[in-house]
């Protein structure tokens, strides 16, 4: 018997936001073996999925350059597809920018800090 998941869970892997995914997807187990066949011949919802979104948090996030509680603080809850997300690229709110300079600088200092460590 093969081991299954949850859709949420399958999702997350395959870097989709459930709630766009078909319905047989969303409503039943899924196997590993059903996992990596999504992964190495993936059917075209899912090709149009991760092409154009709409996007989960943490795909958002990256596609920004900045973290997922920069999104919410800045009151972005919804998934966003690729137009919305190069719409804020392109003509970046304040707000944007501001939690892209904090990302930024939290990296820098992870990098430091794992410099230092790597150094002892």
């Amino acid at each position: 018997m093969s081991q299954t998941m949850k859709p949420i869970t399958a999702a997350a892997k395959l870097g989709i936001y459930l709630p766009a995914a078909p319905e047989e997807f969303r409503n039943s187990p899924i196997t590993r073996e059903e996992l990596d066949a999504l992964r190495a011949n993936p059917p075209q919802w899912l090709v149009d999925l991760r092409r154009n979104g709409p996007f989960p948090r943490d795909v958002v996030a990256q596609k920004l350059g900045v973290s997922r509680s920069g999104l919410a603080r800045a009151g972005v809850t919804e998934a966003l597809t690729a137009d919305e997300i190069g719409a804020l690229l392109a003509d970046p709110p304040e707000w944007l920018e501001h939690e892209r300079a904090t990302h930024r600088d939290v990296q820098a200092e992870k990098a430091r800090q794992k410099s230092a460590t790597d150094e002892r």
